[in-house]
């Protein structure tokens, strides 16, 4: 299955795709500004990181009106005692537009389908006010915060656990 919304598509990475973003050979279904320096660093470490190329995985951000891939969105599987940290990143030219929130809802929610995970996480720099905004408009509620970072979490209903 893949998550999407009305307005985007969330699907897994090809290794045609990795291979374009690590050796900066693009693609004409990318937005012109795809890929950010976020996208470069994951696509480096699917090599030690398979799982996270699988069904729970990272995933390439597809607008539905364009078809470009204007950002991407990741679990970092596997889960640990059933949370699942969450990353996200939307390219310059698309960003204000709601997608960052709309893209981390419908993978948080699909993420909290499968049977070993009950939340969902994200650590953010307090210096980056916008993430924060991404976090609270999808639904996920701070639950730690220290000097630098805010941690936020989206749980189950079934969990237990304040969402």
């Amino acid at each position: 299955m893949q998550p999407t919304t009305d307005r985007l598509v969330l699907r897994p990475w090809t290794a045609a795709e990795v291979g374009a973003v690590l050796d900066g050979t693009g693609s004409a279904h990318w937005a012109d500004d795809f890929p950010a320096d976020g996208d470069r660093v994951i696509a480096s470490l699917f090599d030690d990181n398979p799982a996270w190329l699988g069904e729970h995985g990272h995933r390439l951000i597809i607008e539905r009106d364009s078809g470009l891939v204007v950002g991407s969105i990741g679990l970092f599987w596997p889960p640990h005692e059933g949370t699942l940290e969450i990353g996200y990143g939307i390219v310059p030219s698309r960003r204000g537009r709601g997608y960052a929130p709309e893209a981390t809802l419908a993978l948080a929610e699909f993420a909290l389908g499968a049977p070993s995970v009950h939340t969902v996480s994200a650590t953010v720099e307090l210096s980056n006010p916008s993430s924060v905004r991404v976090l609270e408009k999808a639904g996920f509620r701070r639950w730690t915060t220290d000097e630098n970072t805010a941690r936020f979490r989206l749980t189950h209903p079934d969990a237990g656990n304040p969402r």
